[in-house]
């Protein structure tokens, strides 16, 4: 195993030496501002179509081919990322050193659920140090390539050792809540680990963003001024028990814009990264702030934590089945015993593994289902369209805009660039009468210099 983890460290060095050189070509973007094609502009021949084609014309070709081929090249990470992370598995049960961490964890503590701890430490690190190089390809160089990190190698190291010691603390409770629920429930441990499943998915939903993110970013108040006012507007209209806004340091490790509503009983905020507040305009800000927020007033941490905790149940259904019944002889053939054997884990995560690649259309559908409707939501409460419209078209540098319905449906967890533009004219065309003053008085300028 030294001989082994030497050379992932030299492979390391080397990548951290090397990455730069994969530095992004500059591709032209659309410019600052919001943007109103001619054929988006109310009217009454206004046409749906015509104006949803012309905002996605307004991408730059090179940098919709750009996004295309990032997006598409996604659909083979998860492959052979679900191939990588079954074969560490694999490795870490052919060559004994599951089992082995097992009979260290039985030898070092007597207590059943802190053997499981300690197995569960040894196994998180093993499986982090296995999968690195992968996780270095796809979270910093790919990014890299196609212009999406600012992250320096010596960044990216850190944030992922901040992130491994965040998810061995998860993992080990996990584990240990887990493990004494087969030791406890025999085979109707499924029912109870979807219950824990659930518990935990809310955990992430509501807790994560609040107390776990700003050990990667810097969160401060968002000063006094019209941006300020038109998120705590919004969240009043909204009944959004807040007046706690904040923006965090995203540009020091990517290039996207992001927002969110998280938090509970008294924690809940309104977040804004940087990138949002920098490279885009009000009207956009408040459009993306809108679906945000129509997240949280339609509960969709709790219901995804819902219908994601029944998805995964699926899951430990074909692990308990294929680990019981189909890998029993290779079990015993490598020393380990029933379910409630923790050096059994490799293989359950690599059963799952499977399980998630292939049940990616369902766990998209879940998500999905959520984000079309934060999009109505945050289109009717912020009665931006054209705001909207922009603001889709600059998530467009890493999303594909026009995808088949075949493609869409099996990989997409948010609804296409076409979808979003097409709602926001959908609505756009429905209340022509309704929009704002101040993209109004912009219409009648731009129409009156012509």
């Amino acid at each position: 195993m030294r001989t082994q983890l030497t050379a992932l460290a030299a492979f390391i060095l080397c990548a951290g030496l090397t990455a730069h050189a994969a530095s992004p070509q500059d591709v032209p973007t659309l410019p600052p501002g919001v943007q109103i094609p001619d054929a988006a502009r109310p009217g009454p021949d206004f046409d749906v179509e015509r104006a949803t084609d012309a905002y996605l014309a307004l991408l730059p070709p090179a940098q919709r081919a750009r996004s295309d081929a990032y997006f598409e090249g996604g659909y083979w990470i998860n492959l052979w990322g679900t191939l990588y992370t079954i074969g560490a598995c694999v490795l870490i049960l052919a060559a004994g050193w599951s089992v082995r961490m097992r009979n260290v964890a039985e030898h070092r503590v007597r207590a059943r659920w802190l053997r499981s701890m300690l197995y569960a430490v040894g196994f998180g690190l093993l499986l982090w140090l296995l999968t690195l190089p992968w996780t270095w390809y796809t979270d910093f160089f790919h990014e890299h390539q196609y212009g999406l990190s600012n992250l320096s190698f010596t960044g990216w190291i850190v944030d992922e050792l901040k992130a491994l010691l965040v998810n061995i603390i998860m993992l080990t409770i996990a584990v240990a809540a887990i493990y004494g629920i087969l030791r406890r429930a025999g085979r109707s441990w499924v029912a109870l680990a979807t219950g824990f499943t659930f518990v935990f998915l809310l955990f992430i939903f509501f807790v994560t963003p609040v107390f776990i993110a700003p050990l990667f970013n810097d969160f401060k108040p968002l000063p006094a001024g019209e941006v300020r006012a038109a998120v705590l507007s919004l969240a009043r209209a909204n009944q959004i028990p807040t007046d706690h806004v904040e923006w965090f340091d995203a540009s020091k490790q990517t290039t996207r814009v992001s927002a969110n509503v998280s938090g509970m009983f008294g924690t809940t905020r309104v977040s804004l990264n940087d990138n949002l507040l920098d490279r885009t305009s009000l009207p956009e800000i408040k459009a993306v702030m809108g679906h945000e927020m129509g997240h949280y007033v339609l509960h969709h941490g709790l219901r995804h934590s819902v219908y994601l905790a029944l998805a995964y149940g699926l899951g430990f259904l074909l692990i308990e089945y294929f680990y019981t019944v189909r890998f029993a002889g290779f079990r015993a053939r490598l020393g380990i015993g029933d379910r409630a054997d923790p050096a059994g884990l490799p293989l359950g995560v690599a059963i799952l593994a499977g399980y998630l690649f292939l049940a990616q259309p369902l766990f998209n559908r879940i998500i999905y289902m959520g984000e079309a409707e934060a999009d109505m939501f945050g289109i009717n409460a912020a009665r931006e369209p054209y705001g909207w419209a922009t603001a889709t078209m600059r998530l467009a540098s890493y999303r594909k805009l026009d995808p088949g319905p075949v493609e869409e449906f099996l990989f997409y967890d948010h609804p296409s660039g076409r979808d979003r533009v097409r709602r926001a004219m959908i609505w756009l065309k429905e209340n022509q009468q309704q929009l704002p003053p101040a993209v109004t008085a912009e219409l009648a300028q731009a129409s009156a210099s012509r």
